[in-house]
This record gives C-alpha cells, structure tokens and sequence, in this order.
C-alpha cells in the first residue's frame, strides 16, 4: 500500500517540471536541487534511523520501528502538503480541447527523444537495482570486509549529493545529453577501478569514489532530460502529454526493480548461495561478482550507446521557439 501511495505521488512530482518552466537550464537547476535534497533526506534517515528505534525501542525493536516509521512519515506528509501549497506551474498551457487517451498514447508512438530515454531507463535503473542489492553480499563474500560495506554505502550517498551540484554548471556547457554520456562514463571507469583493484582496499575506494561521482551527475541530468521529450510531443503532434509520459517512465522504473530481483535471484540461485554459510562457493561469488559489477558495466555501455543517438539538445532552441509562437497565437 505504501508502494502505491507513493507512485500516486511520485507521477504529479515527476511530470510537474515542464509546467513550472520551460527554459532547459531552469529545469536543470530544479532538478538538481530535488535530487540534491533526496540524497540529503536519505542521508539523514540512514544516519539516525537506527540510533533512534534503538533509543525510543528500549530493546523492543518492533515498538523503535514502529514508532520512528511513522515519525518519517508524518515529516514526509507535512513536506508534500507544503509542495501542494508552495510550488506554482507557471508554465500551464491553454488547450482547445481535452486530449483523449488515444491521442496521448499516440503522441508518445512519435516522439523519437522519448522512446531513446524510454529505453535508456531500462538500462539505467536496471543496473542501479542490480548492483544495490548486490553490494552487502559482494563486499561480505568476495572482498571479505564488512566494514568495507559500509563505507562504499555511505560514499554511494555521500558523494553524489556534493556531485549533483555540479550539474548545472556543467550541462550549461557541455549539454545534457554530452553530460549525461560523460557522467555515465565516468561511473562506469569507476566499476572498471573496483574490478582491477580485486581485493584491494584502496583501490575500491579510489573506484567507489569515482563510480559515485558519476552516478550522481547522471541521476540529476536524467531528471532534467525527462521533462525535454514533453515539449517534443507537443511540438511534433499538438498534444502534451506530461501525465502519460511520467507514468510510463515510473512503469517502465518498476519493470527495470523488478526485472533486476528476477536476474538477481535466478543468479544467486544458480550460484548456490547460501545465507547461513561462513564462505560462499566459486559460483555464488561469480553470480555476486556479476551483479555488482559485470552486468552494472555491460549497462553502462548499453545506457550510453543508446543516448548517443538522443539528438533533442540540438533541436530545442527551435523546438521553444516555435512553441512560443503557437501560444503566442
């Protein structure tokens, strides 16, 4: 229930950005500053979550849970009320008429920048699933150091919340679509790193660092460039279909979550994991090794041959001004 409670919310934030500006370095600018506070929000809550269950608990685990759960609920449901009364769409459009669903579906079929950024979310969040699940079992079983764990989770938060500063300043410059192929680039030479250094520690950090640094980048630029294809739509057919597009793009989230449980569970089954075993065998630590790393980097590359070819930087100049003029009249 809280899964679809938080889709229903997640759909309207997602697809609220092109109705409160539609200059690309604003939106830009937006996005960072949400990713930018998500990692912060996340930040907090890993940090003391479990001081505070263990201190409102008393030893009753079930009772800190319960209590610190609906603490951050509560908090979150304050902040998205304040959203709703706070945030304005400045950007809203007149139509003519209402748009049936027919003709929204229809407007996605040709929208080209939308299909490639349709794909590249498969690629993109399928391989962030994977690796996430598989990097306490990865750092436990094939490097050997829990403490290790810990310190690559909190890089993988701490770093991209300092990178996605960066993003305005440099997709400015180098465009979102260069930017996005860069910073999806430098994660992936940081992967690179961590499979070269093996089993050494600095090494792995050298490469978590990096890694972290690009994801973050890549992350905020992804949520700039998805508010783009909606001006594309509505420039090549008429039809603006924000709504559709956000709740396609959050299906298509879903489907990368579940698809990377699915691979990830038939690999570690495959391996012969098992959870109550002190070392795992060669297998378990292959089906391990590729999910935090191998199948992370094939991804990678897939996520930037596709971008390569999103070419909706170039023609939006064209595309607002042209816009501007049909509004205009």
């Amino acid at each position: 229930m809280g899964r679809l409670r938080y889709t229903v919310v997640n759909i309207p934030l997602a697809s609220i950005l092109p109705a409160m500006t539609d200059d690309m370095n604003e939106r830009t600018v937006l996005a960072t500053w949400r990713k930018f506070l998500a990692f912060l929000g996340a930040t907090i809550v890993s940090a003391t979550a479990l001081s505070m269950v263990h201190y409102i608990g008393q030893g009753d685990e079930v009772l800190g849970f319960r209590v610190v759960m609906g603490v951050f609920g509560v908090i979150g449901t304050l902040c998205f009320f304040l959203t709703f009364a706070l945030v304005r769409e400045n950007n809203l459009q007149d139509s003519e008429k209402s748009v049936s669903l027919k003709e929204a579906v229809g407007s996605l079929a040709v929208n080209t920048p939308w299909k490639l950024f349709a794909l590249n979310i498969m690629f993109m969040w399928t391989g962030f699933f994977i690796q996430s699940a598989a990097l306490i079992y990865y750092y436990k079983y094939y490097v050997g150091s829990t403490y290790l764990t810990s310190l690559v989770a909190t890089i993988m938060t701490m770093v991209p919340m300092v990178a996605n500063l960066t993003v305005p300043f440099l997709a400015k410059r180098l465009g979102k679509r260069n930017l996005y192929i860069a910073s999806a680039g430098l994660q992936l030479l940081g992967l690179v790193i961590i499979w070269l250094g093996d089993l050494n520690t600095s090494i792995i950090v050298v490469g978590a660092f990096i890694s972290a640094a690009g994801y973050g980048v890549k992350e905020s630029i992804y949520f700039s460039m998805q508010a783009d294809p909606v001006d594309y739509g509505e420039w090549k057919t008429g039809v603006q279909a924000a709504g559709l597009l956000s709740s396609v793009n959050g299906f298509l989230g879903k489907v990368a979550q579940a698809l990377a449980g699915g691979v990830g569970g038939m690999l570690l089954a495959w391996g012969m994991y098992n959870a109550e075993a002190e070392t795992q065998t060669a297998d378990a630590l292959l089906a391990i090794k590729a999910m935090y790393l191998y199948i992370p980097m094939i991804l990678l590359v897939c996520s930037i041959i596709t971008m390569s070819f999103y070419k909706l930087d170039e023609q939006f100049p064209q595309i607002q001004a042209d816009l501007a003029k049909r509004r205009g009249k």
